[in-house]
């Protein structure tokens, strides 16, 4: 489809095109996901790698390029000591500017590090979260005393627990893998932790702290009519949930995508179009909300092409009781779609873009499928024909290829900005 816009394709492997548009849009906007994305996935966070090439391709899209991820900046797990460890030949790497922990952990370039709208008695709650995580872990296991010697126990605890400032995290990636031969042992851990999460939510309730927190599933199979994620689990597709993150209220990507834009078109105009203090945990939830908030407060005139970049997007068609059922999910879902609906409103040809990130160590994303070097089916269920999410761009092998695209299209962009 060479004369179809990107922003009108589905699943394109156009990269070139893809590359040459990073490169000379002036106005654009990049919002993008982090693990799976221009980092492999892996059980455990702290075997992450990312290259210092890549990190520094991001100089070129200084302003015009942010990070929006569930992970967070800061911490022995956090992304900034990875950039560290990448950088460990300079005293002064680069770090990854945006939003971290769901949209509430902003990160300037150079790693100064804040929490908008999260009072002291919220982080204080958090502080204690993991703790109580390894307490639950440790005290499931001594009902199967035999499925684990005591060694690989206490190392799958200790890659479990993310002891995030902001988004204290159980990431059962490895016990999934030691858990293979006893795949109802592994059910009954996710829903051990779910409850354990449950309780949480209680006790913040008692402490008068009802509203400000709530758990995100990763993957999870979307939202119940209260809004509350689903999770999702294991079967013969994967692990389904993996990843049970305690998080503050307000802090969903989809959220953060305005407050990333509010701070760009400050960046070029001197004016915030939400106010200088507007931070995710002040929008509201609604995509349609979220929406009209950026019709009623953005002039079309200086809106950019944004592009959304992430590797978590599924769907179920299921039947229960009798009716056919689709559950869309994946934590880069809301997010994408959301930047798809901005670039429909103000026709600024926005594009989405999905990373296959199924052949990391983490079994929970579906492969796209392939045949004459095109996509003829993407990371949903084939039979969900009405997903209104549409999924411009596709990198089927991965981060690494998304990152050498990345990584061409910052050296295009410089040489064309110091001609």
């Amino acid at each position: 489809m060479p004369d179809t816009p990107l922003h009108d394709q589905s699943l394109s492997l156009d990269h070139q095109t893809f590359a040459a548009l990073l490169a000379t849009t002036e106005n654009l906007l990049i919002i993008q996901d982090l693990d799976g994305v221009c980092m492999g996935l892996v059980k455990d966070p702290l075997t992450r790698v990312i290259t210092s090439d890549y990190v520094r391709a991001t100089n070129a899209f200084d302003q015009h390029f942010y990070v929006l991820t569930n992970g967070e900046h800061i911490g022995q797990r956090g992304v900034n000591h990875i950039v560290e460890k990448a950088f460990k030949d300079s005293s002064v790497p680069n770090y990854l500017p945006g939003l971290a922990a769901g949209g509430i952990q902003w990160q300037d370039r150079e790693g100064a590090v804040s929490h908008p709208g999260v009072s002291e008695a919220e982080l204080a709650f958090l502080q204690a979260v993991p703790d109580r995580i390894a307490r639950q872990l440790h005290d499931f296991f001594q009902q199967y005393p035999e499925i684990l010697e005591s060694r690989i126990l206490e190392e799958c605890i200790a890659a479990s627990v993310l002891d995030n400032k902001a988004s204290p995290t159980a990431n059962l990636n490895t016990f999934y893998a030691h858990l293979q031969d006893a795949p109802e042992v592994y059910v009954a851990l996710q829903k051990n932790i779910k409850a354990l999460i449950d309780r949480l939510l209680a006790e913040a309730q008692e402490k008068d702290l009802g509203d400000s927190f709530f758990v995100h599933y990763a993957p999870n199979l979307g939202q119940d009519s209260q809004g509350q994620e689903l999770i999702w689990f294991a079967g013969p597709e994967g692990s389904g949930t993996t990843d049970f993150q305690f998080m503050v209220q307000g802090a969903i990507k989809e959220a953060g995508v305005l407050a990333l834009l509010n701070r760009y078109i400050f960046n070029r105009t001197g004016t915030y179009p939400l106010g200088e203090g507007f931070n995710a945990r002040q929008a509201p939830s609604d995509r349609n909300a979220l929406l009209d908030l950026v019709k009623t407060n953005f002039d079309p005139d200086q809106m950019p092409t944004i592009i959304g970049v992430g590797d978590t997007v599924n769907s179920q068609v299921v039947e229960e009781s009798g009716q056919i059922v689709v559950r869309r999910g994946g934590s880069d879902r809301n997010f994408l779609t959301l930047i798809q609906d901005i670039g429909g409103q103000f026709n600024t040809g926005n594009l989405t873009v999905y990373i296959d990130s199924s052949a990391g160590e983490v079994k929970n994303r579906k492969p796209l499928k392939l045949e004459g070097g095109t996509v003829i089916e993407g990371p949903c269920d084939p039979q969900d024909t009405e997903d209104p999410l549409q999924l411009n761009m596709a990198f089927p092998d991965g981060h690494l290829q998304y990152c050498k695209i990345f990584q061409q299209a910052a050296a295009a962009r410089a040489a064309k900005t110091s001609a």
